[in-house]
């Protein structure tokens, strides 16, 4: 009687997670389609709206300008977040690679890419040497493209910043970080973090499409590891990770 039951409380379970499988599935292709779909629209509405602004914009007044640019505005970040969605959606989809790869010298890469981009803004980045881990490259480099980019867009308002990338040990397993000394957040939503479309901040103080956390915890649990963070409003935020 137990082993029967057993059984069938086995066959259960590989049923659900083989119905579980089929639903992600079509939920991720339906994602996929969906996201490449509006790309269209989207490039007719951005491109009929800067060809009003030069050809007609002698005939419109400031308001009528506005308007335009606001739809232009709104129509480029519509195309940010399908590209995110599209980013999430291949990182779920996706075969992953395992080799060697140096976290170190992919944090130092990013760093400077970082500063290239905004020369202007005093930020230290402090990077921990050796870093090395196996996993897949791409994806763990799309993980620090994330997280690094969040520490250098979270300490936007502050005159100087500290970014710092390294390592320690939580549970007896390598656990890696990326530090700030920004703007920080509320550890009573941090259950929220790391799901699609979840801002802790306004659109006005900080850009962003809340997609970024999400692709980061769905690479991290692909290569069986797990993400956190840990932050006090205005003191900072870390954001760790482990790698199975």
């Amino acid at each position: 009687m137990l082993a029967d039951a057993f059984n069938k409380m086995t066959e259960d379970l590989q049923r659900r997670d083989i119905e579980l499988a089929a639903v992600n599935e079509e939920l991720e292709a339906f994602n996929y389609s969906v996201s490449h779909d509006l790309r269209s629209p989207l490039r007719s509405i951005d491109g009929f709206s800067q060809a009003l602004l030069e050809d007609y914009g002698d005939k419109l007044d400031e308001q009528g300008k506005d308007y335009l640019g606001l739809t232009r505005a709104a129509s480029q970040r519509m195309g940010i977040l399908i590209d995110d969605l599209l980013n999430l959606s291949r990182v779920t989809r996706g075969d992953i690679r395992r080799e060697q790869v140096d976290l170190s010298s992919i944090a130092r890469l990013v760093a400077t890419e970082l500063q290239r981009e905004d020369s202007g803004r005093q930020v230290t980045f402090e990077v921990a040497e050796g870093a090395v881990t196996m996993g897949d490259p791409h994806l763990l480099r799309t993980v620090l493209d994330n997280l690094m980019g969040n520490a250098w867009k979270f300490t936007g308002n502050h005159p100087t910043a500290t970014i710092e990338f390294g390592v320690t040990e939580k549970d007896g397993r390598p656990a890696y970080f990326v530090r700030d000394d920004g703007a920080g957040f509320d550890m009573a939503y941090a259950a929220n973090l790391f799901g699609a479309f979840q801002r802790l901040h306004a659109m006005t103080e900080f850009s962003g499409t809340g997609i970024g956390l999400a692709t980061v915890q769905r690479i991290i649990h692909r290569h069986g590891g797990r993400v956190w963070a840990e932050a006090e409003v205005e003191q900072g935020a870390t954001f760790f990770f482990t790698l199975g």
